[in-house]
């Protein structure tokens, strides 16, 4: 499947954009980003160099992916999400050096208007409810939401919110798909999908 690139967008020579991956007007692509298959870059998007975005990430218009970001698999970021790169920015003093990498593992989504501070890991299939600020790590399909976020329960693969208490141990199955799923220590992990055996996500 070709890439498809408006018009209006600009993609610096050396940048590596996926199959069936589309770009958006007035988006922008530099030269070192690595794009995966099957990726909607919506509106007025940037796209940094230091920046790796895997197969099936849809990123909303106005969102800005600077360097030291990485988008695995199946991410999406909401409209005018937030992504930071210096942790103490001063206009007068030059961090270029001082990057702070962020992650956002395999399925997850940051909604609409969240920030994601720097030099933090959101794990695979968390959600991150609209307006929320990130500063801290997000655990494995952990839903998180406020200022700063704080995590409110747990969420499956298809974005269910599922019945299991925030700490501790216990099983629920997704009202969805039925998958179930186990928190055990603190940690969540899906057990079963659709009576198959136990999966590794990664």
């Amino acid at each position: 499947m070709d890439t498809s690139v408006h018009f209006t967008a600009i993609v610096d020579p050396g940048a590596t954009i996926g199959g069936g991956t589309r770009v958006w007007h007035f988006s922008h692509i530099c030269s070192g980003a690595r794009i995966g298959k099957g990726c909607s870059i919506g509106q007025n998007v940037y796209v940094g160099d230091d920046v790796a975005i895997g197969d099936n990430v849809k990123i909303q218009n106005n969102v800005s992916v600077y360097d030291a970001v990485t988008l695995e698999n199946d991410v999406f970021c909401g409209p005018s999400m937030v992504f930071t790169n210096v942790y103490n920015p001063r206009s007068s003093v030059n961090r270029k050096n001082a990057y702070r990498k962020t992650l956002v593992q395999r399925g997850a989504t940051l909604g609409a208007n969240s920030t994601i501070v720097c030099g933090v890991t959101i794990g695979q299939y968390a959600f991150i409810a609209a307006g929320a600020v990130v500063n801290r790590d997000v655990p494995n399909f952990a839903l998180v939401a406020g200022v700063p976020a704080r995590q409110l329960g747990w969420i499956s693969r298809h974005g269910e919110r599922l019945d299991l208490p925030l700490s501790g141990s216990g099983q629920a199955a997704c009202p969805h798909t039925g998958d179930l799923y186990t928190l055990s220590d603190d940690v969540c992990q899906l057990s079963t999908a659709n009576g198959n055996h136990e999966l590794n996500l990664r």
